[in-house]
């Protein structure tokens, strides 16, 4: 058959194509598809008919399935942004029913977490919280029948979070109790698979403890979570940890300790993304001036990429000042960043740095004088005289600086050490002299007086007159005279020092 009579024959044949049974649901999927991203790209522009088409996409399905899933989700966060928080509530009451057979069991829990996640995230304000808090009580009432166990501890967890930031420490302590017990195995010992909701559960304490001033109870727990080996925890959990460990070390003023929680907690954060890492690193540049150290806090790897950042360019200047005792540069910076001082945690720690800054000022400035006043020395720092005297009474206290504090003149006296040491070297100087002539006189040969030899014509009541009691003491007492002359007004050299021949002349001349 050739080419032609085929297709001839084909014309005349009916080939009828049969189609699946399904083809009116495709085409009602089509349908719901284009109504999905249609609604979605009219979020921004028109938010509240995008609602209405999101809210409409449920009664397209004959049964419930993933598109009417998806609707409900973008309605639901539509209206929570818009304040519309009743009917948000409402919308995701009906979002919880796909969860049991209309989605996957994986699917479901993600979508819940990234929804409850969004609503976190978003909140600002007494009805927001409230109806996030709604949020989370729908969640555990749908999952706990559902017996999704992690699905249970993640919102609980929100939960405790939230009571967190509404400083809600009763309902908090309850919650974190039940979650204890949920990681735990039935004898009591920690359950190593729920390593990571442990850490979760540790940190919302710690941080509860950190907030109320409870040092005893926040160690203990900050103990037991670096001790927990079988989690792979997230590292802002770490990050939350670290610094609230810092903060603890910080009030019992072990800066050692304080300065490696932070530099970890900094490291955490910042392989977080998180951006308390910029907090938590002018922590370190504060701990680190409280050290008195002379390590610049951004020569490492991890912070130098920080080092011109605008947001902690103030505390880079203030760390260089203070490496340099520059206390006017440091003044200065203080001064014009005071908005640096809004985080209660670094108000309450630099005063502690801007008083040994100031110490070191005082220091420095009364080095060359032996008296001064307060005023001047006010004037100089550009401080009050009140704070300066509460200096100087410190410095004097704790032995660093020796002087007399005269309050009705407002002037201080310092007594130097080095005035000291010198007139202590004049008085063994002098007495050592004073030891020399005694000697000379008292052991010299022309001094002594052999009696056996002793001079015609010469009386030994003469002698006797010169040196009652032997010549020795008297002629030596002469030389102490002499002695003390030179020491006490300075008089010219005289010949204290009598010879054999002038002792000779004195005794012919008595004749």
């Amino acid at each position: 058959m050739s080419d032609d009579d085929f297709m001839q024959d084909s014309d005349q044949e009916q080939y009828d194509f049969e189609y699946e049974d399904d083809d009116d649901e495709e085409s009602g999927d089509i349908g719901i598809e284009n109504k999905y991203y249609n609604a979605k790209q009219m979020k921004v522009d028109n938010p509240n008919e995008a609602i209405d088409e999101f809210l409409g996409m449920p009664s397209m399905e004959e049964e419930k399935g993933d598109w009417g899933f998806k609707g409900l989700k973008q309605a639901i966060k539509l209206e929570f942004k818009l304040g519309r928080y009743d009917k948000a509530v409402e919308h995701y009451k009906e979002l919880l029913t796909y969860v049991k057979s209309a989605v996957t069991r994986n699917y479901s829990e993600k979508s819940i977490n990234n929804m409850l996640d969004f609503i976190e995230k978003g909140s600002d304000g007494e009805s927001a919280y409230l109806c996030m808090e709604q949020f989370y009580s729908k969640t555990l009432e749908s999952f706990q029948s559902t017996n999704n166990e992690r699905l249970w501890l993640k919102t609980n967890i929100k939960l405790a979070r939230l009571w967190l930031d509404r400083r809600e420490y009763a309902q908090l302590v309850r919650k974190v109790r039940d979650l204890h017990k949920a990681c735990q195995k039935e004898d009591g010992s920690d359950d190593p698979s729920k390593g990571t909701y442990a850490l979760e559960i540790y940190a919302l304490e710690i941080q509860m403890y950190a907030e109320t001033g409870n040092n005893k109870r926040l160690k203990a727990l900050y103990q037991r979570a670096l001790k927990v080996r079988s989690a792979v925890p997230h590292p802002k959990i770490m990050g939350i940890i670290r610094e609230c460990g810092g903060k603890m070390h910080m009030s019992e003023e072990n800066w050692k300790e304080a300065q490696i929680d932070f530099f970890e907690s900094f490291r955490n954060y910042d392989e977080a993304g998180s951006l308390q890492r910029i907090q938590v690193l002018k922590y370190l540049v504060l701990t680190t001036m409280l050290m008195k150290s002379n390590i610049n806090p951004f020569d490492s790897q991890e912070t130098k990429p920080y080092k011109n950042d605008p947001r902690i360019s103030a505390m880079t200047d203030l760390v260089d000042a203070y490496q340099r005792d520059d206390i006017h540069r440091y003044e200065s910076v203080l001064q014009s960043n005071k908005d640096m001082l809004a985080d209660p945690f670094i108000a309450e720690n630099i005063d502690e740095v801007t008083r040994n800054m100031r110490t070191k000022g005082v220091l420095k400035l009364i080095v060359p004088y032996t008296r001064f006043t307060l005023a001047f020395v006010a004037k100089q720092l550009k401080v009050s005289t009140a704070e300066v005297q509460d200096i100087v009474g410190f410095l004097i206290v704790d032995r660093k600086l020796k002087g007399k504090i005269n309050q009705e003149n407002g002037t201080v006296e310092v007594e130097r050490t080095a005035d000291t040491g010198r007139t202590h070297s004049v008085q063994q100087w002098s007495s050592a002299i004073g030891s020399l002539w005694q000697t000379v006189l008292n052991e010299g040969e022309g001094f002594k007086v052999d009696e056996s030899q002793s001079i015609p014509g010469t009386s030994t009541t003469f002698l006797q007159g010169i040196a009652p009691e032997g010549s020795a003491p008297q002629l030596g007492g002469l030389g102490q005279n002499v002695a003390g002359k030179r020491r006490g007004g300075g008089a010219k050299k005289t010949n204290a020092g009598l010879g054999s021949r002038n002792l000779h002349t004195l005794l012919n001349r008595t004749e």
